[in-house]
């Protein structure tokens, strides 16, 4: 088998892409009230993916919800959800928005990390359009999923929902997912390595998708539609102990981040405008992307289907305590 799922080896903090900050547009540490003087704010830090799903959160500290909850937000990049977990349990950062995979890893080797909410979800079938895909060039012969069978493809974090989802919609069209090598290549490198011809398709989210599908790329199949349509992208992460030791922080942090997700939800021009100005792409390609639904209400039902597909594939020893691994705020 030719896949390349080595699973994440927590303890590596060195393989944080987590050393810089940006420019979250967050509050100054107080903020004033009515009549008792300036109300200090608690300063975190929440890892997040440079992506256009980040989005909600830039226009959300930018609107002031999260301070009105109290809370002054730094954000720290992140490349994926497994990625940010060291720093979680090292305190390093207090929360973590990513793929559930590195929750479900960890779950699985009782580190105590636990999925709180969740942030962003996949479009249903009847959009016909999701907002992430495996993309190829116009002149690879790659049209269908079928097509992925024996190539190269590349996802952002190996053994995540991109490649299980990806070798179930490989399957489900007739190939064989076993013969897929997936390659680890950041979001932004995708196109660069698709050009190089260093591999043959990638899966990507937007604004990376549009890009190169606006360019002539081919869009080869939405994995998530295809097998799991409605999917939680992204989810709110934090430690066990954090829920023990600070319990009004996580439900000041789980309440602002409902609020700010409803919010942005109902204001995609805002949430638009954040992608321009934190990822510095013309306004033109932001009003051409894809926006997810932002909620924070998670289908535990279907994390537990991609732990089952994942278990099948062999990307997963075995499926998550999900009674352990879930605590809703």
């Amino acid at each position: 088998m030719k896949k390349a799922l080595a699973a994440i080896a927590l303890s590596a903090v060195a393989a944080l892409t987590l050393a810089g900050c940006t420019d979250s547009g967050a509050a100054p540490s107080t903020s004033p009230t009515d009549d008792a003087g300036p109300t200090e704010l608690t300063s975190i830090r929440v890892a997040a993916l440079p992506i256009a799903e980040t989005g909600a959160l830039w226009a959300a500290i930018d609107e002031g919800i999260f301070e009105e909850h109290g809370l002054d937000v730094e954000i720290v990049p992140a490349q994926g959800g497994a990625q940010a977990i060291p720093a979680l349990l090292s305190g390093d950062i207090d929360f973590a928005i990513g793929q559930p995979f590195g929750p479900f890893r960890a779950d699985l080797q009782d580190l105590g990390v636990a999925i709180i909410s969740n942030y962003a979800s996949a479009l249903p079938v009847s959009a016909g359009k999701d907002v992430n895909a495996v993309v190829a060039l116009a002149d690879s012969g790659i049209v269908s999923p079928k097509d992925l069978a024996g190539k190269r493809v590349s996802v952002n974090s190996l053994g995540a929902a991109g490649d299980v989802t990806i070798m179930k919609a490989v399957e489900d069209d007739g190939g064989d997912p076993s013969t897929i090598e997936f390659v680890e290549v950041a979001f932004p490198d995708a196109q660069a390595q698709l050009d190089a011809g260093n591999i043959d398709a990638a899966w990507v989210p937007d604004p990376f998708m549009s890009m190169i599908a606006g360019a002539g790329g081919n869009i080869v199949v939405y994995p998530y539609q295809a097998t799991i349509p409605g999917l939680a992208l992204l989810t709110n992460i934090t430690t066990q102990e954090k829920i023990d030791t600070d319990p009004e922080l996580v439900t000041a942090y789980a309440d602002a981040m409902a609020e700010a997700l409803d919010w942005a939800a109902a204001n995609e021009d805002a949430v638009r405008a954040a992608i321009v100005t934190y990822m510095k792409i013309p306004e033109a390609g932001a009003a051409g992307i894809t926006l997810p639904i932002f909620t924070a209400e998670l289908d535990v039902d279907n994390l537990k289907t991609l732990a089952d597909l994942a278990v099948g594939y062999g990307v997963l020893p075995a499926v998550p305590d999900f009674d352990r691994l879930i605590q809703l705020q």
